[in-house]
C-alpha cells in the first residue's frame, strides 16, 4: 500500500538509530510500535526483539497487522482464496454508495469491483459466522481483501476523495492474492486497536516506537472506506460527496491540542527507550520537541532528508527533513 507516511524506506534509518542508541542486544529487548499504521516499522523489527507490541487506533491497521502473524496453513489459504475469486459480483453497499453505477454516485471503484468487494466480503462474513473458519482466518482474509481493494481503488491513494475517471489500474479486476507473512512463531506478541493516549498505561517495556499524525490529516478520513470495508457496517449512511463514516478527531492532528496530548504521552509511558519520528513541516517544531524530552529525561536526535509523501504520479515530491528523537527516562 502507497500509505501516507510509512516508513517503509526509512525502516534501516529508524532501526540503526535504535539498535545504536539502546545499546544492548535488542534480542533483549520488548518493542511497541503504538502507532502500527499497516505494520511497517514494527514488521521491520519483530524478528529482532524479544516482545512486540503494536497498536493503533484504526480497526483496518489491526488487521493488517494482525494478519500478519497469521497461523492459517497456505494450502487452506490459497484454497479458500481461488473460491472467492470466483464469486460473482453482487449489487451491495460497496456498489451502490461507492462504485462506478451506484445511486451515491461516488466514483471510488468500477462497477465490476463494487459489485465483487460485496460479493466477497459477504462469503467471508457468512463463513466466519457459520464457523467455517475461525477468527485468525477471518482476519486474514479481511486483511487480504483490503490490500487487493487497494490496488485497484479510484484514489491518488488516499480515501477522502476520488478521481472523476477510472484510472488504469482501478480499470483491472479486483483479484485476492496470498500476503506474505511471517514465518515466526513470535514468543510475544500483542495487537491492540486502541486510542494511544488510553492503551499508554497499560503496557510498559524497554522501547517505545512514536510516529503519530503530524498535521491535520485524519487517518480516520483518509483510509474511511478500509474500515468501511473492514467492519462492513452498513446500516451506517455515509456522508457527503465522499461517503464519510463518522469519526473522532485525533488530537494529534489539531494544532491546538498537540502539545498537550504529546507531553502527555511522553510524561505517561512506562517505556526506559522512547524514539519518536516526526518530521520539520509537523504541527510541533523541533524546538518544542526537545525541550518537551528535556524535561522528562536525556534527549539526542537522529534526521535525515528525504522525499515527502506524493499522492499521485504527477505531484512534485519535493523533500522533508525526518527527525527521530530520543528520550532516555
Amino acid at each position: 500500500m502507497n500509505y501516507l507516511g510509512s516508513k517503509k524506506r526509512l525502516s534501516g534509518f529508524i532501526y540503526n538509530v535504535i539498535s545504536h542508541a539502546v545499546g544492548y542486544q535488542l534480542a533483549d529487548c520488548s518493542f511497541c510500535d503504538l502507532f502500527a499504521g499497516t505494520g511497517v516499522v514494527g514488521n521491520y523489527f519483530h524478528d529482532k526483539v524479544k516482545s512486540i507490541i503494536y497498536n493503533d487506533r484504526e480497526y483496518y491497521s489491526f488487521v493488517i497487522t494482525s494478519a500478519f502473524f497469521s497461523k492459517v496453513p497456505e494450502e487452506k489459504y490459497r484454497a479458500i482464496l481461488s473460491e472467492l475469486n470466483q464469486l460473482d459480483g453482487t449489487e451491495g453497499f460497496i456498489f451502490n454508495e461507492y462504485s462506478e453505477s451506484g445511486a451515491a454516485g461516488r466514483l471510488y471503484f468500477s462497477s465490476e469491483n463494487g459489485a465483487k468487494i460485496d460479493a466477497i466480503r459477504t462469503d467471508i462474513e457468512k463463513r466466519f459466522q457459520s464457523s467455517d473458519i475461525d477468527q485468525d482466518f477471518y482476519i486474514l482474509l479481511l486483511a487480504t481483501l483490503l490490500k487487493a481493494v487497494d490496488k485497484v481503488a479510484n484514489t491518488a491513494s488516499v480515501y477522502c476523495a476520488y478521481l472523476k475517471t477510472l484510472k488504469i489500474a482501478a480499470t483491472k479486476n479486483l483479484q485476492l492474492l496470498p500476503l506474505k507473512r511471517t514465518s515466526l512463531s513470535h514468543p510475544d506478541c500483542q495487537i491492540f486497536n486502541q486510542d494511544s493516549n488510553e492503551l499508554i498505561d497499560q503496557i510498559q517495556g524497554h522501547i517505545l516506537y512514536l510516529d503519530p499524525p503530524y498535521n491535520g490529516r485524519e487517518y480516520s478520513s483518509y483510509y474511511h472506506l478500509l474500515n468501511t470495508i473492514a467492519l462492513y457496517d452498513i446500516d451506517f449512511e455515509p456522508r457527503g460527496n465522499t461517503g464519510l463514516r463518522s469519526y473522532n478527531t485525533s488530537k494529534f492532528c489539531l494544532r491546538s491540542e498537540v502539545e498537550n496530548v504529546m507531553f502527555d504521552l511522553l510524561q505517561r509511558c512506562n517505556f526506559q527507550h522512547v524514539f519518536l519520528s516526526y518530521n520539520n513541516e509537523g504541527f510541533l517544531g523541533h524546538q518544542i520537541i526537545s525541550e518537551m524530552m528535556n524535561s522528562l529525561g536525556k534527549y539526542q536526535c537522529s534526521k535525515i532528508d528525504h522525499q515527502r509523501f506524493k499522492s499521485n504520479k504527477g505531484m512534485d515530491k519535493g523533500r522533508t527533513v525526518e527527525y527521530l528523537h530520543h528520550l532516555i527516562k
